[in-house]
């Protein structure tokens, strides 16, 4: 719900031309997740072991 929220107030309030960070372990995990989520979607990805 938070991550909508400041989605909404970017578009409102779009910030000036620079750069967005993150660290490199939240990055990780954000693609993990992704995969894990396209894991029995997509050809050749493969659910081994998902956490609800």
């Amino acid at each position: 719900m938070e991550a909508a929220n400041i989605a909404d107030e970017i578009l409102v309030h779009p910030p000036g031309q620079g750069f967005l960070t993150i660290s490199n372990a939240l990055q990780w995990r954000l693609q993990y997740t992704r995969v894990i989520d396209l894991a029995g979607q997509e050809e050749g990805l493969i659910a081994i072991y998902r956490e609800n």
